[in-house]
């Protein structure tokens, strides 16, 4: 009779364990749905605040593709080495005004413009 009792009592603690760790896996399930949810419905801020927050290489290679420009063209219309406009776009330098006056015309934007688009 008692062997009896400690196997209810054994299968009742199983089952209020099973019931815990079932309860806890359903949890983590809705918390990661709404997780999930909540990054996916933020997506048009991420895109804003990326463009929000580019570099100033960032935006002339922004422009440049947008143009349908290549770098080669670029740097010939502006008189300078196609390395030199690479090296813009990577951000390891930055043009000088007067290329940068120039970058801006040649988009078809205010210099102003182009550096507000930067950070």
């Amino acid at each position: 009779m008692m062997a009896h009792s400690r196997t209810i009592i054994f299968l009742a603690i199983t089952f209020i364990i099973w019931i815990a760790f079932a309860v806890l896996f359903v949890t983590l399930v809705v918390l990661v749905i709404r997780a999930l949810l909540k990054y996916i419905h933020t997506k048009p801020v991420r895109e804003e605040q990326s463009a929000v927050k580019r570099s100033l290489g960032e935006t002339i290679r922004a422009h440049r593709t947008r143009c349908q420009m290549t770098q080669e063209f670029v740097a010939e219309s502006l008189g300078v080495s196609r390395q030199a406009v690479s090296k813009w776009e990577q951000g390891s330098s930055d043009p000088s005004t007067s290329n940068l006056l120039a970058l801006a015309k040649l988009f078809g934007i205010s210099a102003e413009e182009l550096l507000r688009e930067a950070e």
